[in-house]
C-alpha cells in the first residue's frame, strides 16, 4: 500500500466522474479544513497479505495527525501511486474499515467518493513533516520520527 500523507489547511474536493459503474452517487462539493489528508493506493499483494496492514495504515495517520494535533481525517482513493492496483471491492471496504476504526478513537473521517475521478484543491501547511510519503506491508512498520519517510 502507498500513502501520500499530507497536513492540510484545507482540501475541498467534488465529484468530477464516474469511474465505475457500481460506485453509488456521489454528494455535491466538501470541504475540510486542519486535517491529515490521505491520498491511498491499495495494492494487489495487500489482497494476498492484509495482516497487520489496517493497524499500521491508522498508526501512521494518528502518528501525523499528532504532529499538530489534528482530529480530523480525509481518505482518497488515489490509484496513481504503484503499478499493481487492488481490486476495486478490496480498496473500497479497506478504506470504510480504517475510516471507522479511526472514528471509534474520536477522529472525524471524510472519504471522498470511492468510484469517482474528483476535482480537488488542497492548501497544505509548510513544514516538512506536512507531506510525508509512506509504503506499508502488512506487518507493523516503526514511525520514523524525523518525518523522512
Amino acid at each position: 500500500m502507498k500513502l501520500l500523507l499530507f497536513l492540510a489547511k484545507r482540501f475541498w474536493f467534488a465529484p468530477f466522474e464516474k469511474t465505475l459503474p457500481e460506485a453509488a452517487n456521489a454528494p455535491g462539493p466538501h470541504e475540510v479544513r486542519d486535517a491529515v489528508v490521505v491520498f491511498v493506493h491499495a495494492e494487489a499483494g495487500d489482497e494476498a497479505d492484509p495482516a497487520g496492514l489496517e493497524t499500521s495504515f491508522v498508526k501512521n495517520i494518528k502518528w501525523l495527525a499528532g504532529k499538530r494535533g489534528l482530529r480530523t481525517v480525509v481518505l482518497h482513493s488515489f490509484t496513481h501511486l504503484a503499478e499493481s492496483k487492488a481490486s476495486p471491492g478490496f480498496a473500497e471496504a479497506f478504506l470504510q474499515s480504517a475510516a471507522e476504526r479511526l472514528r471509534r478513537t474520536g477522529y472525524e473521517v471524510t472519504l471522498t467518493p470511492f468510484g469517482w475521478v474528483c476535482e480537488w484543491d488542497l492548501a497544505v501547511y509548510g513544514e516538512s513533516l506536512a507531506k510525508v510519503y509512506k509504503a506499508l506491508s502488512g506487518r507493523s512498520q516503526p514511525h520514523n520520527s524525523s518525518g523522512q519517510h
